[in-house]
């Protein structure tokens, strides 16, 4: 995509971090605000961070979103190199294998839910008080399409991604009038998520694939799977001061599956 002068520094002296960054969805995302201007850091787990190292102009803070504790950690240390933050991308979550409700064992359900609602609150309660200090400031938090069209087997991931919106909402009303915050809703997209993700060795060519591609697909009326630029760009916008009047929103990303 050609930018404009004008997309070009949309972003200008803006410090954005991105949580998840080395995932597909982040690296992608990470790069277009390098190219927009921003300062950037990246949180991520050590292991993705030493997978997928991020540009040499990144700051990265190693951290589990689904420890409280090294959350804080982390956010603390990037409070003493940017007092304020001007936007939150939050690209942390991951799925495990399908299966009904009544065959769910407790070990996976509290693990799906720790590792995708459980650490989006995590990371918000850290952050928030650095992105007052901006004024003026964005969250975007990563939910998905089976938050509201629930689908047989994916129950862990459906309940904490419906959390997620719930808890954007929450956010965009206890942060106004200073700090927006709004959620991507995608559907499939075509990144090592669908074979369990970066920091669990979905990068790995010969990992299955957790989706059916070509079901899916007849489902979809634009008929491909997403790519990272059709994400990206909706999170660009939300944290940009184009969405300025925009908060407590969903923006749905899934080539018209779910139509609301």
């Amino acid at each position: 995509m050609q930018m404009t002068e004008t997309t070009q520094n949309a972003f200008a002296g803006k410090s954005i971090a991105v949580a998840g960054g080395c995932g597909g969805i982040g690296r992608a995302l990470v790069a277009a605000l390098l190219a927009r201007g921003a300062d950037v850091a990246v949180l991520d787990l050590p292991q993705s961070l030493e997978r997928h190292p991020a540009p040499s102009s990144v700051t990265t803070y190693a951290m589990d979103a689904r420890d409280a504790g090294s959350v804080k950690v982390a956010f603390d240390q990037m409070a003493q190199d940017w007092p304020a933050l001007d936007g939150l991308a939050n690209l942390v979550g991951f799925a495990r294998e399908k299966a009904l409700i009544e065959h769910v064992p407790d070990e996976l359900w509290h693990e799906v839910v720790d590792g995708n609602m459980h650490s989006a609150f995590y990371i918000a309660r850290a952050a928030m008080p650095l992105l007052r200090n901006a004024g003026g400031a964005a969250i975007v938090n990563i939910s998905s399409g089976l938050a509201l069209k629930a689908t047989p087997g994916y129950g862990p991931y459906s309940v904490s991604k419906a959390g997620i919106l719930a808890l954007t909402r929450l956010l965009a009303q206890e942060g106004a009038p200073h700090v927006r915050a709004n959620a991507v809703a995608p559907g499939a997209v075509d990144t090592a998520f669908l074979r369990g993700g970066t920091g669990r060795g979905g990068d790995d060519s010969n990992t299955a694939a957790r989706l059916d591609v070509d079901a899916y697909l007849k489902t979809i009326p634009l008929g491909r799977l997403a790519s990272v630029d059709d994400v990206t760009g909706p999170i660009l916008f939300l944290l940009s001061a184009e969405s300025a009047y925009i908060t407590g929103q969903t923006l749905h990303v899934n080539g018209g599956l779910l139509m609301v």
